[in-house]
């Protein structure tokens, strides 16, 4: 990864920052985005201890808001001349319904429209550094889920696991959309599940599921073990021009059939494109 830029999402704890991590072992770039600045800071720190002669670059985002997506996305447009790699890591689990500082319910606004947004708005230099790369970090839990575009933000009943499974199925269905329209242009789109992982993630749901969360932690895979497949589509030759998949444990997997609906992708893209305000950002993101 000599000579390549990363961008990694979600990454001064977890799963996000065992990939960065492990792609400053690679001798990559790494640019972290994380929420908290003293948290980001003593990231880079800790891997720079690690991984002497690291590449890090910290950028400040809170994902709860559209408005810090776009100064992200602005800030690396404008520091950092190359982007090879977008890792699409970070994502939240609220034990009760809450709104971002745009009033969306806050999965559907951190894990989905987030990471749907700043792809969009950094394509246009992933294609310009072609070739390149998008992973989405998604879960087995979207197995069994199934979007109501009548109630995205789960408005009528809220429960966290359930909604958090549809968000990871928005991340699949995003990237077999994205790969169909990134066809023929250098930039590859794919995604995984990382393993059920121990990154603290869970920690914020009620009782007694973090409780029953906290014990199952004991026998969850270490976050390094987690970033595993996403350092794998982030740098290996074997998966060169692979796109529109799903991985786990570094092989090609089958995702859930919800995914493979091409209406509902299309859909989602456009209320997904109206709802970040990405229609009056880049117009031409959005054509087909």
């Amino acid at each position: 990864m000599n000579g390549k830029t990363v961008l990694v999402t979600g990454a001064s704890s977890g799963i996000g920052r065992a990939t960065a991590q492990g792609l400053a072992e690679l001798r990559a770039q790494v640019i972290l985005v994380c929420r908290d600045r003293r948290k980001g800071e003593e990231t880079i720190a800790g891997i720079a201890r690690t991984v002497p002669g690291a590449s890090l670059d910290l950028v400040i985002a809170d994902f709860a808001s559209l408005d810090d997506v776009r100064r992200a996305a602005d800030d690396v447009l404008s520091r950092f001349r190359d982007l090879h790699v977008l890792i699409n890591n970070a994502a939240t689990i609220p034990g009760a319904r809450t709104l971002s500082r745009d009033g969306i319910e806050m999965q559907f606004a951190v894990n989905h429209l987030a990471p749907f947004l700043l792809t969009n708005l950094l394509l246009s230099r992933l294609k310009a550094c072609a070739p390149a790369r998008i992973v989405f970090v998604s879960s087995d839990m979207h197995f069994g889920a199934k979007l109501d575009f009548d109630d995205l933000q789960s408005e009528r009943s809220y429960a966290a696991m359930r909604v958090y499974g549809k968000t990871k199925l928005a991340n699949v269905l995003v990237t077999n959309e994205l790969a169909r329209r990134l066809e023929g242009t250098g930039v590859t789109v794919n995604a995984l599940h990382p393993g059920v992982v121990a990154t603290g993630i869970a920690n914020n749901l009620a009782f007694p599921l973090n409780r029953l969360a906290k014990v199952a932690g004991l026998f969850w895979l270490s976050p390094r073990d987690g970033a595993r497949t996403p350092i794998y589509l982030a740098s290996s030759q074997e998966v060169s021009g692979v796109s529109g998949k799903y991985f786990e444990k570094c092989r090609e997997r089958a995702p859930s059939p919800a995914s493979h609906d091409v209406e509902t992708a299309r859909r989602l893209w456009r209320v997904s494109a109206a709802m970040s305000g990405l229609e009056t950002v880049d117009a031409a993101a959005c054509a087909p």
